[in-house]
């Protein structure tokens, strides 16, 4: 194999791991909170990340055979309507 042409792949290759390290640096240094919906990547590597650290249920999550919670108003709450009946 030619030197030349090898070297020229070890430089191309830590150009590359040098942009890697780049990124991550600004990936940690900015971690606060920021406004607005997360990126589909970063919440999937949440909760990725927070599934593996689960190994005990805690007292807000659901039992396992429970309905999932349902939303919006409860049935009867709605005022109900009186019929009168219509004299003719």
């Amino acid at each position: 194999m030619d030197v030349d042409k090898m070297l020229a792949e070890l430089r191309l290759e830590r150009e590359q791991i040098e942009e890697a390290i780049l990124t991550l640096e600004r990936l940690a240094r900015g971690r606060g909170r920021r406004r607005g919906r997360p990126p589909a990547w970063l919440k999937d590597a949440a909760a990725a990340e927070t599934a593996e650290g689960e190994h005990e249920q805690t007292d807000s999550a659901p039992a396992p055979g429970a309905e999932p919670r349902r939303r919006g108003r409860p049935p009867g709450s709605k005022a109900k309507l009186t019929v009168e009946p219509v004299e003719a």
